[in-house]
């Protein structure tokens, strides 16, 4: 299952997107405590799909 259907491919395991979202949040010049610019947001809420995907992705194949 892709993140995104209209781009099939393979899944990320959940816990690499998790990094990627962590890196966003906690990396660079970035001082957690302030907001995430317009671009950050829409990464995050990209990676947030992604994450959403995989962990179903790793449910679903555990069942």
């Amino acid at each position: 299952m892709s993140p995104n259907p209209q781009h099939p491919g393979p899944v990320r395991p959940a816990a690499a997107v998790n990094e990627d979202i962590r890196a966003l949040w906690h990396g660079g010049d970035r001082d957690p405590r302030l907001r995430l610019t317009t671009a950050q947001r829409a990464m995050y809420e990209r990676l947030l799909r992604e994450w959403i995907a995989a962990a179903r992705a790793e449910y679903i194949a555990a069942a």
